[in-house]
């Protein structure tokens, strides 16, 4: 039976995060010929409309507000159950963010609902939705399928593909009109630590330092290496611990679970806390002094070499291919 899917479609300084698209596709699946809705929340969002019918949502839903402007988990779940109260949805996806972690929970518990979270993997077996999450920090996979009531679930970025981009589908915008009554929360102001390149969490290429960096001086060939990559640069606990890098690029199960094409491990051993944060990904490279590192184990391609004379020979041969192709 077709089903009414609501995708709740992330912005973050008014762009619409990738894995939204990827909810969106993930949405289609479940709908199985029914209808996507996708809802995006905020102040003056107009503009991120059109992206979303691009990538497969055959409704949207646009709810402004000033009180919007910053997510607080109070003001965005007053608006999304009011949302959630106008379409009746079968199944609400979100993307598993640090928004969607916080929001995914309190939708849950007001609508009495069960909820699946950080799915990497769809499928149906006849009316029910069966999702694959990773469990015991990715070293093993359940599979879980809500019985009764609302689905609700969690989509990890970089694990569902979007669908095709198709800019020329388009379809009608619906404004609602939403009471959000007096916070308890205000935010007055966000001030980011400067953080520039590709966003960690959703990026397709990696390149992670540990503390065989030795210094923060030492991540510069591995930005020199990202930025001709277009990746993001992460680094280990023990290198955010050793002040080589903020805490904000810390990989690992305290700290960001990645799981790009590519992850580019330099002078990181392999403890558990870091593998359980990026051992899913589709293709590791391990550069470490040490051949016994446990990083290895993982890696898909395993260099044993000085990081400070191997990742410059990498940036030279990346340099040499992406100028001839």
């Amino acid at each position: 039976m077709a089903k009414k899917v609501l995708v709740f479609a992330e912005a973050r300084d008014n762009e619409l995060r990738n894995v939204s698209f990827e909810a969106i596709g993930a949405g289609k699946e479940i709908a199985a010929g029914g209808e996507v809705i996708a809802v995006v929340v905020g102040e003056n969002v107009g503009s991120l409309t059109d992206p979303l019918f691009h990538y497969g949502a055959d409704r949207v839903i646009k709810v402004e507000d000033e009180k919007l402007k910053n997510y607080t988990s109070d003001g965005y779940g007053q608006a999304f159950i009011q949302i959630v109260d106008s379409v009746d949805p079968d199944a609400i996806l979100m993307p598993h963010t640090s928004i969607g972690k916080d929001l995914a929970p309190r939708l849950a518990s007001k609508l009495d609902a069960g909820l699946v979270s950080d799915a990497i993997g769809i499928e149906l077996e006849g009316e029910d939705v069966v999702f694959t999450r990773p469990i015991y920090s990715g070293k093993a996979f359940e599979k879980k399928k809500i019985k009764e009531g609302i689905i609700l679930a969690t989509i990890r970025p970089n694990n569902i593909a979007p669908l095709e981009l198709d800019e020329s589908r388009s379809g009608e915008v619906f404004e609602e009109s939403i009471k959000i009554k007096d916070l308890r929360t205000i935010v007055k102001e966000v001030v980011r630590k400067s953080t520039s390149g590709v966003d960690l969490s959703e990026a397709k290429v990696i390149v992670a330092g540990g503390r065989g960096v030795k210094s923060e001086e030492g991540f510069e060939p591995l930005q020199e290496l990202a930025d001709l990559l277009g990746a993001a640069v992460g680094a280990s606990r023990g290198a955010c611990d050793a002040d080589y890098c903020d805490y904000s690029l810390q990989i690992g199960q305290t700290g960001k679970v990645v799981t790009p094409d590519l992850y580019i491990a330099c002078g990181i051993s392999g403890a558990i806390q870091h593998l359980a944060g990026m051992s899913n990904s589709k293709v590791i490279v391990a550069i470490n002094k040490d051949p016994e590192a446990s990083i290895f184990s993982v890696a898909d391609y395993g260099i044993v070499g000085d990081l400070f004379e191997v990742v410059p020979l990498l940036t030279q041969e990346f340099k040499k291919v992406l100028q001839t192709s």
